[in-house]
């Protein structure tokens, strides 16, 4: 039983705000111990927040949320905050069904002003706040807090841009926790910073700026400014913020309170122009496994609190991941003109593994996946064989990239889109939903998509052979089904499917994982008497139109059944069907996707059967496609 007198006594920030400035630290302390314990009991993202515990705590002591606005950037680290606002009591339930999502979600509550789950957003976010506000003549302090990583995205600087060009009223907390640029950080420092954000000193410098604007040439008076901020940055660093416009504070140890209070105050207390403040952290902070391996640490599935241990359950057989970063290596090894791009998830994607074998060929270039997707191009048009390995949520921010850069030029960049599908709980903001939509409508591409683990290393061969144009295949989060996986899989033909069982009533066209339940939907049916056919698409472009008009023609009912949204394979089957004539006969068709909707976290069991995509769902839409609604008891012999 956790002892947290301090905590308890915590149901809203007002309540943090009213202790003693020197009980702070023993809240803090109680706080990390909630966090991870709660995490725990229900796994999730750990290290992250584990390193802004402190920060967190002065955060909501400093500034009046949820008036003044606090936004975290994606928002895994956010659980600490959570916790500070009203949603303890709900905690054991983050990433679970109808619980709390694991990260911020206006839905939730007021002390989460923007939702995120993707990176780089907050300064735009925050800027667009800080301008309603002056628009409404609104006085409030407005936060972003980005981490070092998300600083790697063009978009954050693109805001920054703006933000200091407009001289907005805008705090950026730049949480650094892996940057190599960051000077020591200590009681100087501290000091330091201290001085240089306070009102003497800014207003000093205000006055000598206006002093010298008058008194000196112009040329004179921008050499001035410049020596100014250099000298400053000589202290601090931070000399690229400051030409984007920014103040630059720091950097602040910020896991000592005694040193990070004060500089919040100070920024909270500015009265013009955007600052930006910089504070150091540790991932993992205060928990030892985390701070030892804060890679393993980052999420988490259930664990023993004690000993660190995880409860991740054995599989017999191999990810989907570990496959395709497998077949990967093999087709790299025979072919050198073969590399690796991946935004800022080498372990992730797999590409951990491939980049062991061939370091050289591995590219990780951050969380950039608009450039990631040109620098392919580059590489493709330049005569190498890039895979571009990227979740199919986070390829979603490269689309012009895709079409302008990638189809419209037909260059050969073969895209491996993990996390394809239902995700479980991480939610909608990381399904891998509508990729098979805005990638099968672009001329030039082609789409994949395997039903198991074999299949998905011969769509890797696929693609390493396919020098025609763009090539893509997703497959999904998890383990796949236990068959064999072919140690030299053989490319397959382009736009052809396959039976796997003939009958004369129903047809399961499957793309993708589904044909599983697909096949155990038609063993249902034929329990009730309707003879079922059950093909695997395999590609939803080119689409096999052979073996769709084909079924179309000798079946009675034709379901399509895909991982998707709206708008993909079945859509594209559908065209086909209208453009033949297939549909004025009386065919009767049901397209199975993924509903129009962002469905919340669960199982991904539970999501899909949820969705009418288990074998039972498969099966019902049969029926009710040929007016039997239920599943009726099967036949004696």
């Amino acid at each position: 039983m956790l002892h947290t007198p301090l905590l308890d006594r915590i149901s809203c920030p007002d309540d943090l705000r009213a202790l003693p400035r020197e009980n702070l630290g023993v809240l803090a302390e109680e706080l990390r111990a909630e966090t991870i314990d709660a995490v725990s009991v229900t796994g999730g993202h750990l290290g992250a927040g584990l390193g802004v515990v402190e920060l967190t705590v002065a955060l909501h002591y400093v500034f009046d949320t949820p008036r003044d606005v606090l936004i975290w950037d994606v928002g895994h680290q956010a659980y600490p905050h959570k916790i500070l606002t009203g949603r303890r009591d709900r905690m054991r339930t983050i990433r679970q069904p109808g619980g709390l999502a694991g990260f911020t979600r206006r839905e939730e509550s007021g002390y989460d002003p923007f939702g995120a789950g993707h990176s780089s957003t907050s300064i735009s976010a925050a800027l667009g706040f800080a301008v309603a506000g002056e628009l409404k003549g609104e006085r409030r302090n407005v936060v972003a807090v980005i981490g070092d990583g998300s600083m790697s995205a063009g978009m954050a600087y693109e805001a920054m841009n703006n933000a200091g060009a407009m001289d907005a009223r805008l705090v950026v907390i730049l949480n650094d926790n892996d940057m190599s640029i960051a000077p020591p950080v200590g009681a100087l420092s501290a000091h330091l910073a201290r001085i240089v954000s306070g009102e003497t000193y800014r207003g000093l410098r205000e006055k000598a700026k206006r002093t010298a604007k008058k008194r000196l040439p112009p040329a004179l008076f921008e050499k001035a400014r410049r020596f100014e901020e250099f000298t400053r940055g000589l202290f601090t660093g931070g000399t690229l913020f400051e030409e984007l416009g920014f103040y630059y504070v720091g950097p602040v140890d910020g896991h000592n309170l005694d040193h990070l209070l004060p500089v919040l105050e100070n920024a909270r207390d500015a009265t013009a122009g955007p600052i930006l403040v910089h504070v150091v952290t540790k991932k993992g902070k205060g928990y030892a496994p985390a701070e030892a391996a804060p890679d393993k640490y980052h999420g988490v599935a259930k664990f023993d609190v004690p000993t660190g241990v995880q409860a991740k359950p054995k599989s017999n057989a191999p990810s989907y991941t570990s496959v395709f970063a497998a077949g990967l290596s093999r087709a790299a090894a025979k072919d050198e003109r073969i590399v690796a791009v991946t935004a800022a998830m080498p372990s992730g994607t797999g590409l951990d593994a491939f980049a062991k074998e061939f370091p050289s060929r591995t590219f990780d270039v951050g969380i950039a996946e608009q450039h990631a997707v040109t620098f392919a191009a580059g590489l493709a048009a330049g005569g190498f064989k890039p895979f571009v390995a990227i979740y199919s949520t986070f390829l979603q921010r490269a689309y012009d990239q895709i079409v302008h850069d990638v189809a419209l030029q037909n260059l050969p960049v073969r895209f491996a889109l993990d996390r394809a599908g239902f995700v479980g709980a991480d939610g909608p903001t990381h399904a891998g939903s509508f990729d098979l939509a805005y990638l099968g409508c672009l001329p030039n591409m082609v789409v994949m998509a395997p039903a198991d683990e074999a299949e998905l290393a011969r769509m890797v061969a696929t693609a390493a052979a396919h020098d025609s144009g763009p090539i893509a295949f997703r497959f999904p989060r998890g383990d796949g089904v236990g068959v064999d996986i072919p140690t030299d899989a053989e490319p397959l033909p382009i736009g052809r499917g396959r039976v796997l069982r003939e009958g004369s009533s129903v047809a399961l066209l499957s793309l993708g994982t589904r044909l599983a339940d697909c096949l155990e939907a038609a063993d249902a049916l034929g329990a009730r008497g309707l003879s079922t056919t059950v093909a695997d698409a395999r590609f939803a472009k080119p689409l096999d139109e052979e073996l769709v008009l084909s079924l179309a023609r000798r079946h009675d009912v034709l379901i399509t059944v895909e991982e998707g949204s709206k708008g993909g394979f079945g859509a594209s089957v559908l065209h086909l069907l209208a453009e033949k004539g297939a549909l004025d006969s009386g065919l009767k068709i049901r397209t199975l996707t993924l509903p129009d909707a962002f469905t919340e976290q669960g199982t991904q069991t539970g999501m899909y059967a949820e969705a009418g995509l288990d074998a039972a769902g498969i099966a019902a839409a049969a029926l009710g496609a040929l007016g039997r609604q239920h599943l009726e008891p099967a036949r004696r012999a």
